[in-house]
This record gives C-alpha cells, structure tokens and sequence, in this order.
C-alpha cells in the first residue's frame, strides 16, 4: 500500500475506529492508542484484504472489534495477574489495578455517571452479545452490515441482540428498551 491510499483510508475511517474503540474501552487516551494500533494493522494486513469477501468498511470494523476485545482480554489478565502475584491495597486488600472510568467527549457531565452505569452493564455481556448491541444501537449500522462485520446471518445477529436487550433489561432493572 503507498501513503496516498494509507493516508485516504485513516481519513475516512479514524473516525469510526476511534468511536467504536471508545465504545468498547470507555477511555479516551485508550481508544488513541488503540485507533493507532489498528491502523498499523490496516496498513501491515492490507496486502491481505479481499475486496470480494467484504467492503473495506466492513473490514476495518473487524479488524478495530478484534483489537478492542483483545485489548479487554489483556486488561482482564493483567487484573489477574496483580490478583495472583499479591498486589494488594493495604486498606480495602482489592488488587491494585485501577479500573478506567468512562471518558466519552460527547456525554454532557450531568450524564456520564449514568451513561458509566449502563457501559458497564453491556461490558458484562457475552462478546458476541455486546458486539451486536454497539453496532445496532451505538453505531446504528443495519442488520445487513452487523452480519457481514460479524460473520454471521442477519437472522442470528437479530438473535443476539435481542438477547442482549434481554440480559441488559434484566441486569439494568429497566422494563422500557433500550
């Protein structure tokens, strides 16, 4: 790939990489370094992308989804880790790793602890789960296209998220949707 193509593709999808990184991080500074792990990505893996199986869309939300899960998947073993090596607080004996707190720009401050609330109850559903929901209702992408990002049927990302919309309303308390 040269850096005319590589510079088109960062200016129209840094975005939409960044938003959802955001989406799934809750944390500015991290969805930055993710946004430019991913695109470092794009650029080593582009010689790899096949514009018969997917749009190039479709492609880097496959790409910034795996890197947020993975990412998670590392915060996660990090937390054990200090768990298992006995980094504890001396005064409340948690582990010592400093949970992230939710950091989105476009949340008014009055909102934000109840916008934490709810990220935090999406972030304890299933992967699958949670990837449909964002893309349904943070990103407000189709059906159609959440199948094709997520390798699935329409039919089974509906299945998904409406058990997730399920599983939300049971863990948030709420009756109305989401």
């Amino acid at each position: 790939m040269n850096d005319a193509r590589f510079e088109e593709i960062y200016e129209e999808f840094k975005g939409l990489v960044y938003n959802l990184a955001l989406s799934y991080i809750h944390n500015q500074e991290d969805a930055q370094d993710i946004t430019q792990e991913v695109f470092v990505k794009i650029y080593q893996r582009y010689g790899s992308y096949d514009a018969d199986k997917s749009s190039l869309k479709t492609w880097v939300y496959q790409i910034t989804i795996n890197h947020c899960l993975d990412f998670l998947k590392a915060q996660k073993a990090q937390k054990r880790f200090g768990f298992l090596t006995g980094l504890f607080s001396p005064i409340t004996n948690e582990p010592i790793a400093e949970a992230s707190h939710f950091d989105h720009p476009g949340v008014a401050l009055e909102d934000k602890e109840e916008v934490q609330r709810l990220f935090s109850i999406i972030d304890t559903l299933p992967d699958n789960q949670r990837t449909a929901l964002i893309l349904t209702k943070i990103e407000d992408r189709s059906v159609k296209e959440v199948a094709d990002i997520m390798s699935l049927t329409p039919k089974a990302v509906e299945s998904l998220v409406q058990r997730a919309k399920n599983n939300f309303s049971k863990k948030s308390g709420r009756t109305e949707g989401f």
